[in-house]
């Protein structure tokens, strides 16, 4: 069996991508997202997915210093708690900046202690390049329906596997590169075809939280590699 996370990372950068996530998840195949606790629109992020319980929340570190990423990591999940009530269901990074071999013992020793998967050390098949902009240049034709059932071909293995995606509405004014790309990801996202085309590969959604109610299997870094997507 093939178990497909859709994770939508940067919810809380704006209340724009904020509402796209959302968007992606009620009428798409979006089933978690990675909330960033320290943007001003996070606490109406965390609202949000209030709302919508069967969306799963991680926490989005965002970590700016490697000396002080003990400390950063320790703020950020007290205010995850803070806004959302609950310990995340999984942890990951802004530009995947606990991967710093500096940075992370420190996230990986609190992925331990609060007993959640940490992207990239858990495991999970990542299928990692559902993305719109490279070079510096846009290509949409990278986020469309095509390419994201392609991806998944080439990358979905056995057991439990992850799309990260960027969806969401860019506001003017809000920094990011990463703009209409965004509004291009939540129609992919939504598209009835995608569902489709996941049915008819046997592969099964799933959120974060669901991971306790799969069949146990021991994950090897092995499961994690994902070479072709």
């Amino acid at each position: 069996m093939k178990w497909l996370i859709v994770n939508g990372d940067d919810f809380g950068m704006s209340a724009g991508i904020s509402r796209g996530i959302v968007e992606a998840h009620r009428a798409g195949i979006l089933t978690s997202t990675s909330l960033m606790v320290n943007r001003p629109a996070s606490e109406d992020a965390a609202a949000l997915g209030r709302d919508c319980p069967g969306l799963s929340v991680g926490l989005h570190l965002e970590l700016t210093d490697p000396a002080r990423a003990a400390a950063e990591v320790e703020d950020q999940l007290g205010r995850f708690l803070a806004l959302v009530g609950t310990v995340p269901t999984h942890l990951d990074s802004h530009h995947d900046v606990h991967l710093d071999p500096e940075v992370l013992p420190h996230v990986v020793a609190q992925a331990e202690r609060t007993g959640v998967p940490l992207r990239g050390r858990s495991g999970i098949r990542r299928i990692s390049k559902f993305y719109g902009r490279w070079d510096d240049e846009t290509h949409p034709e990278q986020i469309s329906v095509e390419s994201l059932l392609r991806l998944v071909d080439a990358g979905a293995g056995e057991y439990v596997n992850e799309l990260i995606c960027h969806p969401g509405y860019v506001e003017p004014g809000v920094a990011s590169t990463y703009a209409a790309e965004r509004a291009v990801e939540v129609g992919t996202l939504c598209d009835d075809r995608v569902r489709e085309g996941l049915l008819a590969r046997g592969i099964r959604l799933i959120g974060f939280r669901d991971l306790a109610t799969l069949p146990h299997r021991t994950l090897t870094a092995e499961d994690a590699t994902c070479p072709r997507s």
